[in-house]
């Protein structure tokens, strides 16, 4: 089945152009479309989107507090923000929110397609340069607890460390599979058993242990 979507986004032209990336592909289907939070507050409860593309500055609700307030009541939905804010401060009260994805807006149509794709099959997509700031925040050398987040990764294997390494640096499924020469379905199967391992439910968190925090 398709994957329904929605966007909200109150800039008229780089809505559009989500909206037709959305409709040419047979993978997807645009089921809303919005230029406020009032409105995604209003409607997203009762369409269900797989996937909500969230702009940031929505100039009413912000599309932070937007997810702040939806996501509670709605944990089928996975929102990701799609927008041209890279400050740490920006990245960080979006997931603390409930985002599990973090994009930019500069990011190109293919790119967007595999990190909507990657979302609704519970993975954390992130363009490189946001993945490097979440890791660098997590990424402090000599703490205490270090020792602890290590002894958890010695129960993976020589593969899932690699591939964990590759999910810090913020890649996709897809350029994971092509930099390690194995199919997606694999990396899928890996990543399953390193958050299986880990005991944790998504990217953010298993980066977090891969560094000891």
């Amino acid at each position: 089945m398709p994957i329904t979507v929605c966007i909200v986004d109150d800039t008229n032209d780089i809505r559009h152009a989500l909206e037709q990336i959305v409709q040419l592909s047979d993978d997807f289907t645009l089921v809303g479309s919005f230029t406020s939070g009032e409105d995604a507050l209003s409607h997203i409860p009762r369409l269900q989107p797989n996937v909500v593309l969230m702009d940031i500055n929505l100039g009413g609700i912000s599309g932070i507090e937007c997810v702040r307030r939806l996501k509670p009541d709605n944990r089928n939905v996975s929102f990701m923000m799609c927008t041209v804010y890279e400050e740490d401060e920006k990245i960080f009260e979006a997931l603390s929110a409930g985002a599990s994805g973090y994009i930019l807006k500069k990011t190109s149509p293919a790119k967007l397609l595999d990190a909507i794709r990657e979302l609704n099959e519970g993975g954390a997509p992130m363009t490189s340069l946001i993945a490097r700031k979440v890791v660098a925040a997590f990424q402090q050398p000599a703490k205490e607890e270090k020792g602890t987040g290590h002894a958890h990764l010695s129960t993976l294997s020589n593969r899932e460390m690699e591939i964990l390494e590759q999910l810090s640096k913020g890649l996709l499924y897809k350029e994971i599979a092509a930099q390690l020469y194995i199919s997606q379905e694999t990396v899928r199967k890996h990543v399953y058993h390193i958050y299986e391992k880990l005991h944790v439910n998504n990217r953010i968190e298993a980066v977090n242990r891969f560094f000891g925090r």
